[in-house]
């Protein structure tokens, strides 16, 4: 059985989608279309713009998402996932994949998304580290000792943990996860606290949205970051991901639960490697690639 997964933020670099656009008519159209949702050119952005631009949390989050759906979309036939999973933003990308959402509603929401994590990281100082070589348990002891707003956030393989909250609750998380063992706890260059209580403003004006849009019976199951398990009912589809801004991502138990359940290959699509990397690091028994199109 295949699982198709798809990246989220950090995956971004100057020219992506620039492939797909010279070489397929169809992704020329979804392109076009997204400029004209979004109200500017992001495939300007996206093809010629520099890392600073593509930082932007406007553009990095759509940029993401495009890449990864306009690909899907440009493989055709090809593209027959049983079942699909996404860490974090790439979760709207595995909805559209599936049929949940259509390509303009998720491109909406994702934008909507975007700009609500900004101005809830603008309103409160926040940030996130990653935490490498200790148990899991550990790690979130650890974070529920400290004062002030700390909590794991990305469960991305064993081994690496990332924590989100107060810049001062890291700083001190990371000083005690160190001396605890931990082969490194390191502040991350992100805008603010994801996945964590930080993030509440940003669910709340998110789930205004997502109520307001159609959400479809799935064509295959979605393993999503905050349940860890097959879903393909929406209603359900359109809670966890209502809950997912401010709940950790489960992306170790996402992986586990597809193989569980038949996976035998993982296809990552999207920008970059990042997936099929943490793959290895939780089981190396099952093949992971990444989808590709035309002469790559």
């Amino acid at each position: 059985m295949k699982a198709y997964v798809f990246p989220g933020q950090g995956a971004q670099f100057t020219g992506m989608g620039l492939d797909l656009y010279e070489k397929s008519p169809i992704a020329q159209e979804l392109f076009e279309k997204a400029n004209s949702i979004l109200g500017f050119s992001i495939t300007d952005v996206m093809f010629e713009g520099s890392a600073d631009e593509l930082k932007q949390t406007k553009v990095t989050q759509p940029a993401i998402f495009l890449h990864s759906v306009i690909l899907a979309k440009v493989l055709g036939e090809e593209f027959k996932p049983d079942m699909v999973a996404g860490h974090s933003l790439g979760e709207l990308s595995a909805l559209v994949a599936n049929g949940v959402l259509s390509f303009e509603n998720g491109l909406t929401l994702v934008s909507k998304r975007a700009l609500a994590m900004q101005k809830a990281c603008e309103a409160q100082e926040s940030t996130m580290a990653a935490v490498l070589g200790l148990e899991d348990a550990v790690v979130e002891e650890t974070c529920n000792a400290i004062d002030g707003v700390v909590v794991a956030a990305n469960y991305n393989c064993p081994g690496q943990l990332v924590i989100s909250g107060e810049i001062e609750a890291i700083n001190k998380a990371c000083e005690v996860l160190k001396e605890k063992g931990a082969k490194r706890a390191l502040v991350l260059p992100v805008g603010g606290a994801f996945h964590s209580p930080l993030m509440e403003p940003a669910r709340e004006e998110l789930a205004k949205a997502i109520e307001e849009t159609t959400f479809n019976t799935p064509n295959c199951p979605v393993y999503q970051n905050v349940a860890a398990k097959a879903i393909t009912d929406p209603n359900e589809i359109k809670e966890n991901l209502i809950a997912q801004l401010t709940a950790p991502v489960k992306w170790t138990q996402c992986v586990q639960a597809m193989i569980a359940d038949g996976a035998t290959e993982v296809i990552e699509v999207g920008p970059g490697k990042v997936l099929q990397g943490l793959m290895r690091k939780i089981d190396r028994s099952v093949a992971a690639s990444g989808a590709s199109f035309g002469e790559e």
